[in-house]
């Protein structure tokens, strides 16, 4: 998953507030990649013998992001982010 916008925090030159605002936005960034992955690997799991009815942990409570998004990703739902 390519995740716009979580380049190195020493390159941006960044201090004080707007780093630590951007920390958080690279986590919450990283949380969502993560939920996406555990998507896709429930997905490939599913009518394997084995794992008939067992589904993975997607960690949607890992930030407020995913907590937002987690009708739109888990659901039956088409979403698209630009």
């Amino acid at each position: 998953v390519d995740l716009a916008g979580s380049e190195r925090q020493g390159k941006t030159g960044a201090t004080g507030d707007r780093l630590k605002e951007a920390t958080k936005i690279n986590m919450s960034l990283s949380a969502l990649g993560n939920v996406i992955s555990a998507l896709s690997d429930d997905q490939d799991r599913k009518g394997k013998p084995g794992h008939e009815g067992r589904h993975l942990h997607v960690p949607y409570r890992d930030s407020k992001l995913t907590r937002l998004l987690q009708d739109s990703l888990g659901g039956n739902t088409k979403t698209v982010m630009v």
